[in-house]
């Protein structure tokens, strides 16, 4: 059955309103998490106040343009948070337990379908405060990004944002061969952590692992290099053409995970 691209934009446009409607029913609770969102910003913030109370360079970044990075992290972990971990994190107890088999009866592509089960919109919050940072970031600066510079940094964050999501997709891949998998993925989220720090922090091994393993520099560092004009035009096509090769790696391990699947219910 040929599913045309019309009935996937339904599709994600009733999970959101869902996901939206579902949240609004228990109003204080969607205020306290949004609530929440905004301490773990002010929380998030304090050791970059504190690494540069008493110097003005790390790692050759000035204050400001650490803040443009820890902002873009605070960005992305919206997203990872609010439109990444709520679906695919369920897709593990659902293959656990066989119920994933409803999934693959459906008539459209069951990586879509897993991925955009569920939203927590509190989690827009972030985003904005993420934002915000970088805007105020940029006061600091005493100047605003150019052009160039904004369309360079949304595509380098379209493809952090790939990259982030097809780690996630390896780790529920995975999850069809390993039946535990739920360690790993919380520990993929605390190693994302580090990308609030600006990539030349790390030396030796780790800038290696961060950069081409886990790349949390093309999630932030990267993205934050191209708005403030620091990137160059090579690096910024090689961030690209490797969050491609990514997402391609992840789609195809998600296929073959498919192909080899053995339902827990039969």
């Amino acid at each position: 059955m040929t599913v045309r691209p019309g009935y996937y934009l339904r599709v994600l446009a009733v999970s959101m309103r869902t996901s939206l409607v579902t949240a609004m029913q228990y109003r204080a609770d969607f205020l306290v998490q949004g609530a929440m969102s905004l301490l773990w910003t002010g929380l998030a913030l304090f050791p970059l106040l504190v690494l540069y109370g008493d110097r003005d360079t790390v790692a050759g970044w000035d204050f400001a343009p650490a803040l443009v990075v820890l902002g873009l992290f605070t960005l992305m972990r919206g997203v990872l948070e609010g439109a990444i971990n709520p679906s695919l994190m369920a897709v593990i107890e659902r293959i656990r337990t066989g119920a994933f088999d409803y999934t693959l009866l459906k008539p459209a592509d069951a990586q879509f379908l897993v991925s955009t089960t569920r939203f927590a919109p509190w989690h827009v919050i972030d985003v904005l405060a993420g934002a915000g940072l970088v805007a105020y970031a940029f006061t600091r600066l005493g100047r605003a990004p150019g052009v160039a510079e904004l369309a360079a940094t949304l595509a380098l964050l379209a493809a952090a944002i790939a990259v982030m999501y097809s780690l996630w997709i390896l780790i529920v891949a995975a999850a069809f061969w390993v039946v535990r998998m739920d360690n790993l993925a919380f520990l993929l989220g605390a190693v994302f952590d580090a990308a609030r720090w600006p990539i030349h922090v790390f030396k030796g091994a780790w800038r290696f692992v961060f950069t081409f393993i886990i790349p949390l520099a093309l999630m932030t560092s990267y993205p934050a290099m191209a708005l403030l004009g620091t990137l160059t035009v090579e690096a910024a096509l090689a961030c690209l053409g490797g969050a491609a090769a990514f997402f391609a790696l992840a789609r195809a391990v998600w296929l073959l995970a498919i192909r080899n699947y053995t339902s827990a219910s039969s």
